[in-house]
């Protein structure tokens, strides 16, 4: 979601319009200009990163004109905010949209944008962590207050608490050799990489499942990305058990977009058993 590309409102009237479940944006608050961290994704960082619009603001939109719409982060780059202001603004979102955010987060891969922020690249994944479990205690708590080796904050007031509950679900992106385990530890959900097919999946959601089963906990939901308008793959992503699947938008003209969408609401009969 860009500057450059179909306005939030109209796009979440036609995702939800075409029968789709959910609609996620990313975040990036801005791209340094000099820059050494490899684009993970290989080349020149795509245009887009640059252009993308405000997450909390795109999703404020896009909940007032949509009734049934789920909308979340895919994801919000916790590491370069302030917990307290996180919390607040999420549990407004989901006031707002009576119950319908997913706090996707991650704790990036731009070490620039990181430490313009104030962020040690190097200890973002321990941060990450605290400032999750502090807006969890935030959102659940009349009275929160957190007490850890980066966030630390005496007992506190602060309203709205999110109208689901316990708390919107938190989804961990990551796909590095600690991410499950952390998923079980401090999330509800896994946000799989960006692309990865069912057989690149499978033995993360087998672990995943392992993991939580260890620590006497639900599973956790899965939710995939893809490129792709293939059915096939659609359909082993349901039969991974895997619980929604987000198809990839590029910013393309409006026009673009909302025939994309036709096409890929015609693939929905093939996840019938995941959301989209």
């Amino acid at each position: 979601m860009t500057d450059e590309t179909i306005d939030p409102a109209s796009l979440a009237r036609a995702v939800e319009e075409r029968g789709f479940e959910s609609l996620f944006v990313p975040e990036h608050t801005h791209i340094p200009a000099s820059r050494e961290t490899p684009y993970e994704g290989g080349g020149e960082l795509p245009r887009d990163y640059y252009r993308v619009l405000d997450p909390v603001s795109t999703l404020a939109t896009a909940a007032a004109v949509t009734t049934s719409l789920r909308l979340g982060t895919a994801v919000s780059l916790v590491a370069q905010h302030d917990q307290i202001v996180l919390a607040k603004q999420f549990a407004t979102l989901d006031h707002l949209s009576g119950g319908r955010i997913e706090f996707g987060a991650g704790a990036g891969w731009n070490r620039e944008e990181m430490r313009n922020h104030g962020t040690d690249p190097r200890t973002r994944v321990r941060l990450l962590r605290e400032r999750l479990l502090a807006i969890r205690e935030i959102w659940t708590r009349e009275q929160a207050e957190f007490h850890g080796e980066f966030v630390d904050f005496d007992p506190i007031f602060s309203w709205p608490k999110p109208v689901q509950r316990p708390h919107p679900p938190i989804l961990l992106g990551g796909w590095g050799p600690t991410t499950l385990g952390r998923v079980v530890d401090h999330a509800d959900g896994w946000l799989a990489p960006f692309g990865a097919g069912p057989d690149d999946l499978a033995p993360g959601v087998q672990t995943l499942r392992e993991l939580a089963a260890d620590a006497g906990r639900p599973e956790p939901t899965v939710t995939a990305t893809t490129f792709d308008e293939d059915p096939a793959e659609l359909a082993g992503f349901a039969d991974l058990g895997v619980h929604r699947v987000l198809f990839f938008l590029p910013a393309e003209e409006p026009a673009q977009v909302l025939r994309r969408l036709d096409r890929l609401a015609a693939l929905l009969p093939a996840v019938a058993s995941a959301a989209v």
